[in-house]
């Protein structure tokens, strides 16, 4: 009577709305992107097919939460993932893992052995202990559940942690019950239904933690993918293990993503001190006139001009990679964006970069100038040749390289060329700033024409230099 009751439906209500909060957590820690209108949305979709056709409600969520094939495939997997991990709380194994339940020997027994093997007093009394004797996989379903709830088993974020909530579940299903009653029955002289209460407790052990390592694959994706992403952020790139370079390119993608999704809009500033008399004239119709509350004048920021020179031999060619990678992943909010490439000269690699994928663009660029000896004066000779022209006031030029350039002739007029026509130069040097200026580094050289100077080795001091790029654009 209770489940129809408005009591009941508001439990059952609630229970609901707690499963698909973690299902979206899930699927936010695989990848998928949900705002908060998303899971609003997501809430009145499954309001409206209902919880009891899983199909019907996976179809729903899909269509309101996945923007891309790529997202689609990814929550199905959860919610198939998700919903097993809830239909095989205790698995089926268990079953033959429990010993068979007691026989009275020869026939029914005499009384007292009646009593020896289930008699008041004797026989295996505490919930637990009667649902283990009994093999009633779905009470103990229930109550594992149950007790993870309770033991918060959503927030396990290591592997480590999972003994410690399995023994936490077994503690809230009743485990030291059951461990007094099985040293009773010991005491009682019952030992044969001590030992099978002692295998079954082991069982239920077992599945305790394998339930934890599946809460483990589902609620951990999240809190594992920042901790190795966070460690990619700070891996110097020129150091980069092979086996991430897949990851590193994911992770430039997705924070590209979020670059662009904060600085694509249409953005202005006010021009502090210059009345736009109109619109504060109909801002303040309501006072009669009177210019309670002023609007000033709004200029748009432009999207930034990009010129980006880089360096593409030895140990800097890796961090070159992933600094046309991440500016090519803005297009949307730059309003122009040249790439060139230089060893002992340069070349223009914009079309390369536009036109194929960027490991393929990155294969043919070191191809046609890779591997060379650096000669930084030529380099510069040859952009001020081909491009010093399109050099304006909205133009930033960002240099990515060391600046040893073999005791070529480092051309530092042409540097002050750039400098003068441009509105910023940022010059990104891979090398530790201590060694700035040493050996055949001409880095203090041409620090006169640099706006700015800093050490650029990984993709957290990258993401730094695009968002301040973008932040001061003019």
């Amino acid at each position: 009577m209770s489940g129809s009751s408005p009591f009941g439906r508001a439990a059952e209500t609630a229970q609901s709305s707690d499963m698909l909060l973690r299902l979206l957590r899930v699927a936010r820690g695989a990848g998928v992107r949900i705002s908060v209108a998303e899971a609003i949305d997501a809430f009145e979709s499954a309001n409206a097919v209902g919880y009891a056709d899983r199909q019907a409600l996976k179809d729903a969520l899909t269509l309101t939460i996945a923007k891309t094939f790529e997202d689609k495939q990814i929550f199905e997997q959860c919610f198939e993932t998700y919903f097993k991990r809830e239909n095989t709380a205790l698995s089926g194994d268990l079953a033959s893992k429990l010993p068979p339940p007691p026989t009275p020997s020869q026939g029914e027994g005499t009384e007292g052995e009646a009593q020896g093997m289930g008699g008041e007093g004797q026989g295996a009394q505490s919930a637990l202990g009667q649902m283990l004797m009994q093999g009633d996989l779905a009470g103990l379903a229930a109550a594992m559940e149950r007790a993870a709830e309770a033991a918060g088993a959503t927030n396990i974020t290591l592997f480590t942690q999972t003994n410690l909530y399995a023994r936490r579940i077994l503690d809230r299903m009743g485990l030291a019950e059951l461990e007094r009653e099985i040293t009773r029955l010991r005491g009682e002289g019952n030992a044969e239904l001590a030992d099978r209460l002692a295998k079954a407790r082991a069982a239920l052990g077992e599945q305790a933690r394998g339930y934890m390592e599946r809460q483990l694959a589902l609620f951990s994706q999240g809190t594992t993918r920042e901790i190795r992403e966070g460690a990619l952020r700070q891996v110097n790139l020129s150091q980069l293990d092979r086996r991430d370079i897949q990851r590193m390119r994911q992770l430039i993608r997705d924070m590209a993503k979020k670059i662009a999704e904060r600085y694509s809009r249409k953005r202005y500033r006010d021009r502090r001190g210059v009345l736009d008399m109109r619109r504060t004239m109909r801002r303040n119709m309501v006072f009669d006139g009177v210019p309670f509350r002023t609007v000033w004048k709004r200029e748009r920021i432009d999207k930034p001009r990009v010129m980006a020179l880089c360096d593409v031999s030895g140990s800097v060619a890796n961090v070159a990679r992933f600094l046309l990678m991440f500016l090519y992943s803005l297009h949307d909010v730059l309003a122009d964006l040249r790439g060139y490439a230089f060893s002992s000269h340069l070349i223009d690699v914009s079309d390369i970069l536009r036109r194929e994928s960027s490991d393929d663009a990155i294969t043919k660029i070191l191809e046609a100038i890779g591997f060379g000896s650096t000669n930084y004066g030529k380099s510069l000779e040859d952009f001020c040749g081909m491009s010093l022209k399109h050099v304006n006031r909205q133009t930033t030029v960002i240099i990515l390289g060391d600046a040893r350039g073999n005791r070529n002739e480092p051309r530092v007029e042409l540097m002050g060329d750039i400098f003068n026509r441009a509105g910023r130069v940022i010059w990104l040097n891979p090398e530790p700033q201590p060694l700035w200026g040493t050996g055949d580094s001409d880095m203090y050289r041409y620090a006169p024409f640099c706006s700015q100077m800093m050490t650029c080795n990984t993709i957290a001091q990258l993401e730094r230099v695009v968002e301040e790029l973008l932040a001061n654009a003019r």
